[in-house]
């Protein structure tokens, strides 16, 4: 429609109309004679905006899913956050248990022993200076170690010291294939050397080719001169297999260490050494042997009084 004279009166025409329905239905309140054409009105368009509204709704639906849906993730979320924390502090206690236990151990193995020790923690694994089976622990020169002392945990041997440095030093561990120590057979006090073999058992060349040895004898350090680089009576191992070839001048028996190498935490380096041997002291007493049920005698009495003869 251009805009002309006449449109624009139309249009003035039109307001003027609907103020003027707009104050006949006000002042008609309920009985206002616009209901007619209202109720007329609704009935047309009543299912039009049902229509509407239902083809409207999935969609507000959907957007409050959605809106409650990411509240329900952010709570998730928050809640996956606070089950990871809980799970985080209950592993760090575990873990203190763990290292407690492990420390209590090393402290009794020293203190039967009579070893002054160093404690320290296992930070690196990997081979150093050509050594194949090697860690590194957080303790140096700072801390009082020096090169060629023993390392134990509260199993037994662990190794020796190769390298210090200001505040780490490197172990080699007894596994080692160019690792050698000096052994004694408990009780018996045969003489050997105990070498490497990797992830193995030990293998102990005993100096004596007749010695008495089986299965299940246990060995520890026989001691080096000033104490260097081994301490005596430390827990080795213990006898698996004994090699039963004859007319040799050495007999030589395989031996399972006692010390884990894999799964080394806490280790103490013995900085000051005990006042005298303490030989199978640091060992741990063996299990007694389960006594055998002794067997049930009845008595039983015959018809003419006398009793019978027990059976067994």
């Amino acid at each position: 429609m251009r805009d002309t004279r006449e449109s624009r009166l139309l249009l003035v025409l039109l307001i003027a109309v609907a103020f003027a329905l707009i104050t006949v239905d006000l002042r008609g309140g309920e009985h206002s004679p616009l209901d007619g054409a209202r109720s007329g009105a609704a009935s047309v368009l009543g299912p039009v905006e049902k229509g509407v509204a239902s083809a409207v709704d999935p969609v507000g639906n959907a957007i409050g899913a959605i809106r409650d849906s990411g509240e329900r993730h952010d709570r998730i979320a928050a809640l996956e956050k606070e089950n990871a924390s809980l799970k985080a502090q209950l592993g760090s206690k575990d873990r203190t248990r763990s290292r407690a236990r492990e420390l209590d151990k090393l402290l009794k193995t020293a203190g039967a022993g009579g070893y002054g020790v160093k404690g320290a923690q296992v930070v690196a694994i990997g081979a150093a200076q050509g050594f194949s089976w090697t860690v590194t622990i957080d303790a140096g020169k700072r801390d009082g170690i020096r090169r060629d002392m023993s390392v134990i945990n509260g199993d037994g041997l662990v190794g020796r010291v190769s390298t210090v440095g200001p505040s780490t030093s490197t172990i080699v561990l007894a596994n080692d294939p160019d690792f050698t120590v000096g052994t004694r057979l408990e009780g018996s006090n045969e003489l050997g050397f105990a070498t490497g073999r990797g992830g193995g058992d030990l293998t102990v060349q005993l100096l004596n080719g007749k010695a008495k040895v089986k299965k299940g004898d246990r060995l520890v350090t026989f001691g080096s001169r000033d104490n260097k680089p081994f301490v005596p009576g430390i827990p080795v191992g213990e006898v698996t297999r004994v090699n039963r070839h004859k007319g040799d001048l050495t007999r030589t028996v395989s031996v399972r260490p006692y010390v884990g190498f894999t799964r080394l935490d806490l280790v103490g380096v013995v900085v000051e050494p005990p006042r005298s041997n303490p030989r199978d002291e640091v060992l741990r007493s063996k299990k007694p042997a389960k006594p055998k049920p002794a067997p049930t005698v009845t008595v039983t009495a015959t018809p003419s009084g006398t009793p019978a003869s027990p059976r067994s």
